[in-house]
């Protein structure tokens, strides 16, 4: 992944955890974070406005979701996965 992109995806986390970007580290969870669900959730709508992807997430059930959330690590994989994947085109 591009540097920017990485720096681009953890300045979104940490502008929904209220945090400076270099606060933000990869081995962070959500609950590390203090995100709440609507803070995941003005997450994933930003990264997805961001990178032009629709993320594979299920608020309701994020533990079943392909998008894995575990850590901020985590997070900007799977970010990644889905830039350099073909999207689907919407009709």
């Amino acid at each position: 992944m591009r540097p920017d992109m990485q720096d681009q995806i953890l300045s979104i986390i940490a502008r929904e955890a209220a945090m400076e970007p270099n606060e933000v580290r990869p081995d962070m969870t959500l609950e590390d974070l203090g995100l709440d669900s609507l803070g995941l959730v003005e997450m994933i709508f930003s990264i997805e406005e961001t990178f032009g992807v629709s993320v594979p997430f299920n608020a309701n059930e994020p533990s079943q979701s392909d998008f894995d959330i575990s850590s901020v690590g985590a997070i900007v994989r799977a970010v990644e996965r889905l830039i350099s994947s073909p999207q689907p085109e919407m009709a």
